[in-house]
């Protein structure tokens, strides 16, 4: 009798294994309702309602998370969210646009606003903080700092910069055997180059939009106004005139001037000359 029983247990046991199995199997060919954004999608959070993952690969706290954040994107639909995540490693500009500096961060966006996300990491507390509305208790980020801003754009060039960097030397490393010195050298001289370029392209604008005086084109006179026949009569009359004025001018002058001399003898009279007494004739 214990035979049977064993062979009954045994064959449960089996049939459960392969409704486990069946189950997982059926799990991995059902898509995630979780959402992969990449840098050239970031756009679309400026409209409707997301909640955001930025998270890595390697990232133990990360790992945790996933199974709530996949149990809460079940719900998006419902409660009108988007459920999105982001891998860090892999969209740089994104990561650089949101100054991701601890993992996992979890952004929630609304028509453009972003606010951060400091509760707790399950997928209940995920489902009140949307449909009780608790991020309006949350201060936006400023528009200075927003994604779209100028200066996030920067940064987020920056992030993808040093993201080529960082695959540059890799690839120098690893593919082609140079040393890390000789990767060094290498970038270092890249620098030195297009700091160079970059140097000339400034002057030459400077010189194009501020050009030195020794290069500035001629100003040409004004030409003087030709004069009609009908003004040789007045210009003749005013000549004379001038030449007139200027007699009677130089007529005063010389009269003051011989005044000026009289006054200015010792005596201040004015002096007779005496003539000279004739000789005496002798007797």
């Amino acid at each position: 009798m214990a035979a049977p029983g064993r062979a009954g247990a045994a064959l449960r046991a089996l049939l459960c294994a392969l409704l486990c199995l069946a189950l997982a199997a059926a799990a991995r060919g059902r898509p995630s309702p979780v959402k992969v954004l990449s840098d050239g999608m970031w756009r679309e959070l400026l409209q409707d309602e997301w909640m955001v993952e930025f998270y890595a690969p390697w990232c133990p706290a990360c790992e945790n998370l996933q199974p709530e954040w996949e149990k809460f994107a079940e719900w998006g639909e419902d409660l009108g969210v988007n459920v999105a995540k982001v891998d860090v490693t892999e969209q740089p500009g994104l990561s650089g646009r949101f100054i991701i500096t601890a993992l996992p961060t979890i952004y929630h966006c609304k028509d453009g606003e972003f606010r951060r996300y400091q509760g707790a990491r399950n997928k209940a507390a995920f489902i009140n903080f949307i449909s009780d509305e608790e991020w309006k208790s949350i201060e936006p980020v400023s528009s200075w700092f927003g994604p779209s801003s100028l200066l996030m754009s920067s940064m987020s060039a920056l992030f993808k910069l040093s993201m080529w960097i960082r695959h540059g030397h890799g690839y120098l490393t690893e593919n082609l055997g140079i040393p890390v010195w000789g990767s060094y050298a290498v970038f270092g001289l890249a620098t030195l180059f297009l700091g160079m370029v970059l140097g000339l392209m400034m002057v030459f604008l400077a010189d194009c939009i501020c050009p030195s005086k020794r290069h500035r084109p001629p100003q040409l006179q004004p030409q003087p106004r030709k004069q009609g026949p009908e003004s040789a009569p007045l210009l003749k009359n005013r000549y004379e005139e001038q030449e007139g004025d200027e007699g009677d001018i130089s007529d005063e002058e010389t009269e003051g001037k011989e005044g000026s001399r009289r006054d200015s003898s010792p005596s201040g009279v004015r002096q007779r000359p005496v003539p000279r007494a004739a000789p005496l004739e002798k007797s």
